[in-house]
């Protein structure tokens, strides 16, 4: 049964951002004679860069909508103001999905990192 509410919340941005994730990790797969992880497409991450940046290019839209509905809704613009809240919460759910995915991006390079040293 879907909630009405958590739909109206998850973004084009967002499912956009993790569908070329989940594409992304998809793509790795399993050198059966080295028993060593190989990249399908690229090996230098440009896809993670990439989806990582069309999440933030996302994010920047939702952004930008989101002062625009204030804006109206502040100088008595805007009709109804379940638009600008919602515009709102679509921004800070989609920065938090952003952050997120970008700390575990740090982390993961971190852990590579010590583990060279």
């Amino acid at each position: 049964m879907p909630i009405d509410a958590v739909n109206g919340v998850t973004t084009n941005a967002m499912t956009n951002a993790m569908t070329s994730l989940s594409g992304t990790s998809s793509d790795v797969g399993t050198s059966a004679t080295s028993g060593v992880a190989t990249a399908g497409a690229t090996s230098d991450g440009s896809g993670f860069a990439a989806s990582l940046g069309n999440a933030v290019d996302g994010l920047q839209q939702l952004q930008s909508d989101s002062k625009t509905l204030a804006l109206k809704a502040v100088t008595g613009n805007l009709d109804d103001i379940h638009d600008a809240t919602i515009a709102a919460t679509r921004a800070q759910v989609t920065l938090e999905l952003v952050s997120a995915v970008r700390n575990k991006g740090v982390d993961a390079f971190n852990e590579i990192m010590r583990m060279q040293a």
